[in-house]
This record gives C-alpha cells, sequence and structure tokens, in this order.
C-alpha cells in the first residue's frame, strides 16, 4: 500500500476509532541529520498517526521565524534532499502504515528535476507533497504525482473564498490543509469557533479529510480543534522543542530527540479521547 491509498486508509483507521489524527512536522535534518532520524523514526510509537517532513530549504517564505531557523540549523550541518529522501526509505524498513508527507516549497524540486524527483520519493516510500508555493493550476509537478498514485494536498485558508474553494478541491487528494488563521507558521491560533464555521464552509466543497493547522502547540487546543476537524496538524511546537535543547555551540544536547517525543506524546494524548 502507497500513496494516496496508505493516506486514505489512516483516515479510515481514525474514523473507526472515533478520533482526531495527529500530523506532527518536523524539518528533516533538523538539528542534524542523526537526531532528526531519531525523531522521525520514533514518532509513531509517540502518536504520530501522519509525518509531515520539511525539505530544508534557504528561504521559506511561507514560515515563521520558528521552522525558518530550523531549516537554517539543518542546511547548515549538511541537509540536502538526498538525505531527506534516504531518512524516508530508512524509517520504510520499519515502518509500512504510517503516511509521510514531504512539505516544503518548489525551487529544490525543480533543481532536482521534477520527474526524478517523484520517480525517487514513491521509491523511498513517500506519501504525497504539500508545496506551498505551486498553485492548484500548475500542473508540472501535480501530474506526475498523480500518475505515481500519490497525493498532492493543497493549502485553503480563512481568506479562500468560495470560487477559490472549487478550483482548490478539483485538483486536491489525500486530504485538505486548513490554514486555520492568516500570515506565517507559529505566531498565532484561531478561535475554535471559527475554525468549526470554516470546516463545516470547506465541507460544502470537499468530501476528503480536513487537517487544521498553525498555532496548535497545547494538548488543550488540539483536542478542541479535534472535535470539528479529521486532523490536527502541529508543527512549530516540535521544532521549538528542538531549538530549546541545542546547547550555546548550538549543538544539540543530550535527551534533544526524547524532549520532542515527549511533546508528541503530550499533544496525541489530548487527542486519545474518542470524539
Amino acid at each position: 500500500m502507497i500513496g494516496s491509498a496508505r493516506i486514505a486508509k489512516r483516515f479510515q483507521d481514525l474514523k473507526a476509532d472515533g478520533r482526531a489524527g495527529l500530523v506532527t512536522f518536523i524539518t528533516a535534518g533538523d538539528p542534524n541529520i542523526e537526531i532528526s532520524s531519531v525523531i522521525l523514526n520514533q514518532l509513531p510509537e509517540a502518536g504520530a498517526d501522519i509525518i509531515e517532513l520539511g525539505m530544508p530549504f534557504s528561504d521559506p517564505m511561507a514560515d515563521g521565524p520558528v521552522i525558518q531557523a530550523s531549516s537554517q540549523r539543518a542546511l547548515d550541518n549538511g541537509a540536502s534532499m538526498i538525505k531527506t529522501l534516504n531518512m524516508v526509505r530508512n524509517f520504510r524498513k520499519n515502518d509500512s502504515d504510517t503516511p509521510i508527507i514531504l512539505m516544503g516549497y518548489f525551487n529544490p524540486i525543480y533543481i532536482y528535476g521534477v520527474a526524478k524527483f517523484v520517480t525517487d520519493a514513491t521509491e523511498a516510500g513517500v506519501d504525497g507533497f504539500i508545496i506551498v508555493d505551486l498553485p492548484p493550476e500548475e500542473a508540472e509537478m501535480r501530474e506526475p504525482v498523480e500518475q505515481a498514485g500519490l497525493s498532492f494536498i493543497y493549502l485553503t485558508s480563512p481568506t479562500t473564498d468560495d470560487q477559490r474553494l472549487t478550483v482548490v478541491v478539483e485538483h486536491a487528494s489525500g486530504f485538505v490543509y486548513y490554514v486555520s488563521v492568516t500570515g506565517i507558521t507559529g505566531t498565532k491560533s484561531a478561535a475554535t469557533q471559527d475554525i468549526k464555521n470554516a470546516l463545516e464552509r470547506l465541507r460544502r466543497h470537499t468530501d476528503l479529510p480536513i487537517a487544521v493547522g498553525f498555532g496548535i502547540k497545547t494538548p488543550e487546543q488540539a483536542a478542541a480543534i479535534g472535535q470539528h476537524a479529521e486532523a490536527v496538524v502541529v508543527g512549530s511546537a516540535f521544532v521549538s522543542k528542538v531549538a530549546e535543547n541545542l546547547g550555546p555551540d548550538g549543538r544539540p544536547q543530550d535527551g534533544c530527540a526524547e524532549a520532542v517525543l515527549n511533546l508528541v506524546r503530550d499533544i496525541a494524548g489530548g487527542l486519545s479521547a474518542k470524539n
């Protein structure tokens, strides 16, 4: 089972379990490949249902300072697209069930070569992509992704009107990512009632599962949003935990990986009660 089928199976299982899923974001290679790989490989045991793996890029324009810094740390420590795919490949040796979504920007994919990248990502065990600077009208990457049986996931936001939603969901697959606030990642959060209203509007346009992200940092926030969404996305909180466990020289301290995984367990615990 690969790609869109693996994602669909995970959402079917979550529905049967009566709870929202936890989508965790980490940046590949942050703070280094070794610790990042440890975190990635242990995320499912800690409670991650779907994993977003950030592809390091020097100009992550949609991200706030926390994730921007993580991308730079990774690049400074030798992260690359090849190493990111190798992380996924090694993860798949022990986990064939947890979906992995690569999230990032088109520039490094373009440099890699779109067709080769999709082929290599498929072989490594990637299930889908969130490319934040590619609109749904741009088919250069979306079409080979669809042909490979993988998912192309699009972002929607409070400013996405009904006319635009029709275009977005026409090409979306896997799930729809609802950005609950306008602006960059990790800076503020939205009111639960506003999210509920927004998801009701989204569901008039699509039957795909909806994951809600941006600004979710605590088990209580995750639990509240999980009452209305099929999944909750948490990223900046985990990336911040990496930064908190770096020494003055920028090197990871003992227990860095475990600190991140403990936070994943805490937030997953907020979603474990059946809705």
